[in-house]
């Protein structure tokens, strides 16, 4: 536009409050995820297990429904933790599939383009622009798990009664603790490998492998050390352990809830420290 036609106006707009205009990363962050018409049918697709459960919940307390196909109210598995638990399992791999899709094309664009001069000489800082790209992993990924998550259990909480509702008010406090802890460790390791790799499809192939060949070297420590402290580098077995614990459920796994607690705490801050390392307004290149 030349500035000699004079056609160009200020900004006439309310300001927004300083404190949360690092969310205008997440607003554009979840509309480059959305324009994808896969990442859109992908998350269409995990939400089809927790509307399953929906459906099971309220036709096992649909009497004509089980008299007409002649199902046996008691030989149907109960909704209790053992449910639950099965729940985030599935729920929890789906989340992190969808974590290694779109957490490596958070940061590394930034980093490969030499974007970041640009976001740190505005008043934005490190701490602002990872929680504005990490919201937009926590936002996906809690649609399709302890969000869904919570509405089957108010399913289950409305055609139950009162006196279920009450005896097991603790399993929504396990599913929103357990899922969001797993949500969180997901998205700083997405975001921390986002930000040192910077070829997006590395990135997810990394992320993929973090749990894989976490679970492979865990299980040949364990049989050539035999011990069972090869377990603690096997993330899925470690927040199993937990989900297990806050569920309720016994899975008969050798590893203590307290290890399990530690390895994640110290996943995620190795995850912090990363991003602490890498997110800079500036780049030293030798």
């Amino acid at each position: 536009m030349a500035v000699y036609k004079r056609t160009y106006k200020n900004y006439a707009g309310a300001p927004t409050w300083t404190a949360w205009r690092f969310l205008v990363l997440t607003r554009f962050g979840l509309n480059r995820v959305f324009q994808s018409k896969m990442m859109i049918l992908f998350v269409g697709a995990c939400l089809f297990g927790p509307i399953l459960c929906i459906a099971f919940v309220y036709l096992s307390h649909n009497p004509p429904f089980l008299a007409a196909f002649s199902i046996p109210a008691n030989r149907l598995p109960p909704v209790n933790g053992r449910f639950f638990y099965f729940y985030s399992m599935v729920q929890g791999a789906l989340a992190y599939l969808l974590a290694a899709f779109v957490g490596p094309s958070l940061i590394s664009p930034d980093l490969a383009n030499g974007a970041m001069p640009l976001y740190f000489s505005r008043p934005l800082s490190r701490t602002k622009y990872v929680a504005g790209k990490l919201i937009v992993l926590l936002l996906l990924l809690s649609l399709i798990t302890w969000i869904p998550g919570s509405v089957v259990f108010l399913v289950q909480a409305s055609v139950a009664g009162w006196d279920w509702t009450k005896a097991n008010f603790w399993l929504e406090g396990s599913i929103v603790m357990g899922l969001v802890v797993w949500i969180l460790v997901l998205s700083l390791i997405a975001l921390a490998l986002s930000a040192w790799v910077k070829w997006k499809i590395a990135a997810g192939a990394l992320l993929l492998g973090v749990i894989f060949a976490g679970a492979g070297f865990g299980m040949a420590i364990n049989s050539l050390m035999r011990t069972s402290y090869g377990s603690l580098i096997d993330l899925s077995q470690v927040v199993h352990t937990i989900w297990s614990d806050l569920f309720r459920y016994d899975t008969g796994t050798d590893m203590s809830v307290g290890s399990a607690w530690v390895v994640l705490g110290l996943v995620s801050a190795l995850s912090v420290w990363l991003l602490a390392r890498r997110i800079r307004p500036f780049e030293v290149i030798k």
